[in-house]
């Protein structure tokens, strides 16, 4: 009777055994560290299953492992039973899982990810996204060309997903996403504080022919050559250098398309208030030749301030001949001011006005008959 009762005991111990669920291969499972020896952690993974892990497994790039024993820890279950007769399990493939899981729905929300790039590849670098690597493409680490990305290797940062793959393991990322976002946030709020009219300090950034770009601390702004100065800049580098503080006036905002117009002859007082005053019509002035054109010759009667002597005012005896043929470009000239228009500024002079008519002269030595 008492043997019946045993054998019944066993029986149903058995098929209890039998129902216990058992995971399945290909899946994620918990487990506990029992014991770490020749640089792998021996893993208790229940259902009277044990596996091995290399302890590098349980660190991150660039990283010493810090697992040690009695930590629970979730492992990817490959088989259930190896060559060894243990179960073949890994923590690598298990944190892949999770971290994959954790990034599509990152993408789905369209959220950043935190990652560290820890290597270098053709084309760009990899970046470990807490257990699946990505892949950052050269183009989209900077909004500028980075020459060297020491300083941001293993350095934990924010990075945007722009696609991924999990079928075929693919992430690509980009930090210039990110920094580019917090440009147009930086900006936003520095042209929100900046207002038409205003006078700023900002640094030369970039020269080119037509002007300067300006930074005012997030944004840019530009300098336009022709607001440079009263007088002609005939090169923007001729009173600029990058580098320099300059202080500039924001002369207009667009809000839309973030653009910013600056001036510095704004700041200074404008030369033509006082044109009528200082060269009124009839006065002879010394002035220097600054442009020839096929049409007359401008004279600056002082900086800022330009007249034209015309080529029909140039002479009294040479027609028809280019301006060319009688002054050059910075020659000192005497010039009469025939003309005044401060509200067009415009200021027209003659050359020979300055000179004796030999028509005068010639009719008082030969008079008629």
């Amino acid at each position: 009777m008492c043997a019946k009762a045993t054998m019944e005991e066993f029986e149903a111990l058995l098929n209890e055994s039998l129902e216990i669920d058992t995971p399945d291969e290909g899946s994620v499972v918990k487990g506990r560290v029992i014991a770490i020896e020749a640089g792998q952690a021996i893993i208790d993974v229940g259902y009277k299953m044990e596996g091995r892990v290399d302890l590098k497994e349980f660190a991150n790039p660039g990283e010493e492992s810090n697992i040690s024993v009695g930590d629970e820890v979730e492992v990817y279950l490959d088989r259930v039973e190896n060559a060894r007769g243990e179960a073949s399990i890994s923590r690598e493939k298990a944190r892949r899982e999770e971290a994959w899981d954790r990034l599509e729905k990152a993408y789905g929300a369209e959220e950043r990810v935190e990652g560290a790039i820890f290597g270098r590849v053709k084309g760009g670098f990899t970046v470990d996204l807490g257990g699946a690597v990505a892949f950052l493409p050269g183009s989209q680490v900077d909004v500028r060309p980075v020459r060297d990305a020491g300083p941001l290797m293993g350095l934990k940062q924010p990075f945007q997903i722009l696609k991924m793959d999990r079928r075929r393991g693919n992430i690509v990322v980009s930090r210039r996403a990110i920094l580019e976002e917090s440009r147009a946030e930086q900006r936003a709020e520095v042209i929100a504080n900046l207002t038409e009219g205003q006078t700023v300090d900002g640094v030369v950034k970039n020269i080119t022919e037509y002007g300067a770009f300006v930074d005012l601390g997030g944004v840019d702004g530009l300098l336009h050559v022709t607001d440079m100065a009263w007088r002609r800049v005939n090169h923007p580098s001729e009173i600029l250098s990058i580098g320099e503080t300059v202080k500039v006036q924001v002369i207009k905002i667009n809000k839309d398309s973030h653009r910013i117009s600056l001036g510095m002859k704004q700041l200074q007082a404008d030369p033509w208030d006082t044109v009528a005053d200082k060269f009124p019509i009839g006065s002879v002035h010394q002035g220097r030749v600054t442009n020839i054109t096929d049409y007359g010759a401008f004279v600056e009667l002082e900086p800022g301030v330009e007249g034209l002597v015309h080529v029909s005012e140039m002479s009294w005896t040479k027609k028809n001949v280019h301006p060319g043929k009688i002054v050059s470009t910075s020659q000192e000239v005497e010039v009469m001011v025939l003309d005044v228009d401060p509200v067009k500024r415009r200021v027209s002079l003659g050359l020979k006005q300055c000179l004796s008519n030999p028509w005068d002269s010639f009719a008082a030595n030969y008079p008629a008959g």
